[in-house]
């Protein structure tokens, strides 16, 4: 019966990471609730490296009780499974090492080095509030540079678009990306993109969170300014460009206006959301319980 749980266990790694992230952009009413949206969407990517990692370990255990003469007499046909546990977890824990590290000492050096390039040509505006730098571009851009010295930038072209309920709907916004840690929820998605074949990722699935994580970001800033002055001050920055080392808005301007123009938080969905995430994160746990008790 252990055998079966296993196989269980691989299926679900399989099934996470496959068909659930070009399932999940489709459910375009989770973005009424992006926090409840993005705890499933770590629920489910979390599930899918847990599933893949613990394969290996309990297709040795299986294997181990076999050939000990424990449970099944014929130990031969766990060979197959033992194969395909060590296989999905070696790749997976490899791929996520390795690509953990690069991700994150190419976003730190990038953040770092625009940092110092800010710094030295950006004017630092005190009345604009504390580590926001204003650069002279007549393009209206606004964007936030995270990490241990954080930045807000804009230009001088968002300052003469914006009147000053807009700015301070940008710099609300902005602020809660750099508060709220939203590089390392994008950090984590971007690692478990690009870990997984090239034939498995979906750009999509990225594209969602980045989009759920504006969207978050929208929120707070509403809850400051109003919805107005988030609206026509996203219009107004919708050409603007950023690093891709920084935070900040890319293509989704038209959604975002929509969310806020006509979305409403719907509570009973934001509830099912959060106890989907909960049941799936226990999915790995429990299917391991079973392997390891029969």
């Amino acid at each position: 019966m252990g055998r079966v749980f296993v196989v269980a266990l691989i299926l679900l790694a399989v099934l996470l990471a496959w068909p659930m992230p070009r399932l999940l952009p489709r459910l375009t009413a989770l973005r009424s609730v992006p926090a409840a949206a993005l705890l499933l969407w770590q629920s489910v990517s979390l599930a899918a490296v847990a599933s893949g990692l613990l394969a290996a370990p309990l297709a040795v255990l299986l294997y181990a009780r076999a050939t000990s003469g424990h449970h099944d007499p014929d130990p031969g046909k766990h060979v197959t499974l033992l194969l395909a546990g060590l296989a999905v977890t070696g790749f997976l824990l490899a791929r996520l090492l390795l690509q953990g590290h690069r991700i994150g000492t190419d976003l730190r050096r990038g953040r770092r080095e625009h940092t110092e390039l800010v710094d030295l040509i950006g004017i630092d505006d005190a009345a604009l509030g504390e580590n926001v730098r204003v650069l002279a571009h007549p393009t209206p851009t606004a964007y936030c540079v995270p990490g241990s010295s954080r930045r807000v930038v804009l230009t001088q072209g968002t300052l003469d678009a914006l009147d000053a309920d807009q700015l301070e709907a940008v710099l609300a916004h902005e602020r809660s990306h750099l508060r709220q840690r939203h590089d390392l929820v994008l950090e984590f998605f971007t690692v478990l993109h690009t870990a997984v074949p090239v034939a498995v990722r979906s750009t999509a699935g990225l594209r969602e969170v980045k989009l759920l994580i504006e969207l978050l970001a929208d929120r707070w800033a509403v809850g400051v300014t109003g919805k107005r002055p988030v609206a026509t001050a996203m219009l107004a920055l919708a050409g603007g460009q950023h690093p891709a080392s920084a935070l900040g808005a890319t293509d989704d301007a038209v959604i975002r206006v929509e969310q806020l123009a006509y979305g409403t938080y719907r509570r009973r969905l934001a509830f099912g959301a959060v106890l989907t995430a909960m049941f799936v994160l226990q999915l790995p746990g429990l299917l391991t319980v079973a392997t390891l008790v029969s």
